[in-house]
């Protein structure tokens, strides 16, 4: 059975900054259904199943929708910080399920939330900050998705996952400053091999890895699909293979490997708040990454988030395990 652990009650909750919206699957047959979704929000859901304590600054309305994501979010535990309920309409995407269960999306989304339901200095103590996707590169929020994590380094960690909607954003030339601001102010990046191949054509995985690692994060992890993922640190590497599985859909895959990856590392304490009577998990994660093989917690930390990715694919639409569905969970050929 594997070591997935739950994770304390009592910790300093961690703060996900970013979108969540109303995912409306079309099958390959032409079937429609909602379901709430988000990348954000999505890996809000994943730490809350996991046990940890999150709060999430995001932008939704009181529509329908919005209340059935509040609903959804709610039931694990998550809570949106204030101002994130707005008048508006909540944002959607259309995401089409092709016969391999591969999603293609399209949005309808706005990002704008107010400057207080966004600001970590108003949300009371944090252990570590995530953001990335829509709500880090669509103006006029992104600014401030920004200067949340600016404001949030002094005393908590940080994540950052990219996950491009290239629908959505102007020319990978122009796009790829901001991303790289935001992979240099973060202790751990991660991103797919999709985002690196849009932003970098003609460059290798590692090497773009390699490259942002120099750049500021303690550690980058790549997902390669059905090929597994790649975790680059500054003197090392390891390539970590997919689990097997019957794939009914990869929406939110992503996102649980992240959710998994993020939750990981706080219980090993190589993310969260710093403390002023011992090394911050900062500087222990440095220490981690500082030699050529991995130490056995970070490796748990990658195995534990291949695992939430390919359970999720066994299901429809974003819908991360818990904790206790991974230790009694047993993937193919297992």
């Amino acid at each position: 059975m594997p070591d997935i652990p739950d994770a304390s009650s009592t910790a300093l909750p961690v703060l996900v900054v970013g979108e969540a919206l109303t995912d409306v699957l079309v099958d390959p047959d032409g079937r429609r259904r909602a379901c709430p979704g988000g990348s954000p929000a999505n890996v809000a859901l994943g730490l809350a199943r996991l046990g940890h304590p999150v709060k999430l600054a995001t932008l939704v309305g009181r529509d329908h929708f919005g209340r059935l994501l509040q609903a959804h979010l709610g039931g694990s535990g998550v809570l949106l910080t204030e101002g994130s309920v707005t008048g508006g309409p909540t944002s959607t995407a259309t995401a089409r399920i092709d016969p391999r269960g591969a999603a293609s999306y399209q949005f309808d989304i706005r990002w704008d939330p107010a400057p207080a339901a966004v600001d970590p200095a108003r949300t009371g103590p944090i252990a570590h900050l995530h953001t990335g996707s829509i709500a880090a590169a669509l103006a006029p929020g992104a600014a401030r998705v920004l200067a949340a994590v600016h404001a949030a380094r002094p005393g908590a960690t940080v994540s950052y996952d990219p996950n491009l909607r290239p629908a959505l954003l102007a020319a990978a030339d122009v796009e790829r400053p901001r991303v790289e601001e935001l992979v240099a102010a973060s202790d751990l990046v991660k991103a797919s091999d999709e985002d690196l191949g849009w932003l970098y054509p003609g460059r290798s995985v590692r090497e773009v890895a390699a490259r942002w690692v120099r750049s500021g994060p303690a550690l980058v992890v790549v997902t390669l699909g059905a090929a597994g993922a790649l975790a680059v640190w500054r003197h090392g590497q390891l390539a970590l293979p997919a689990a097997p599985v019957q794939v009914s859909d990869s929406v939110g895959a992503g996102d649980a490997f992240m959710s998994g990856l993020i939750g990981g590392l706080l219980r090993a304490e190589l993310l969260g708040a710093a403390a002023p009577e011992v090394p911050s998990a900062r500087t222990r994660l440095r220490e981690a990454t500082g030699g050529a093989q991995p130490p056995p917690e970070l490796v748990r930390a990658l195995s534990l988030a291949i695992r939430a990715a390919a359970l999720t694919c066994t299901r429809q639409g974003a819908d991360p395990p818990t904790g206790a569905e991974l230790r009694q969970w047993t993937p193919v050929g297992s």
